[in-house]
């Protein structure tokens, strides 16, 4: 008997055909989100050099001193508006958005809205 994948295992499946056809240049790098039970991550990441040029995530504690829990979508929303502070500040306006195989709903579309209003375009 064949079992069936979890949802975890069917969303990194999601991610990598994504992946596939979508990568981060200099000129336009990656907005990748992982999100887990209890935090959220997001990171600008240049594919061709592959490296991170800028993180941030409800650790960092200029998100823990604004929010009252980690896992929810004000949370989130503080950690797209920081991402993309971030992102400007190192001269990035433009990015392409991954949502790591998550649907575009709750955190995730909380933290693309922030950043978005932060001043990031994609």
């Amino acid at each position: 008997m064949v079992s069936k994948p979890n949802s975890n295992k069917q969303r990194e499946i999601r991610h990598m055909r994504v992946r596939n056809k979508i990568s981060g240049t200099a000129e336009r790098p990656r907005l990748n989100v992982y999100r887990s039970l209890n935090n959220i991550y997001a990171q600008v990441i240049d594919d061709v050099a592959q490296n991170t040029i800028v993180s941030a995530s409800t650790l960092d504690e200029e998100v823990k001193s604004k929010v009252n829990g980690t896992g929810n979508k004000e949370a989130a929303r503080v950690v797209g508006e920081l991402v993309a502070k971030r992102a400007i500040e190192k001269g990035i306006k433009e990015v392409v958005f991954d949502r790591g195989g998550y649907i575009y709903h709750g955190r995730v579309k909380e933290l693309a809205e922030a950043a978005r209003e932060a001043g990031l375009e994609f």
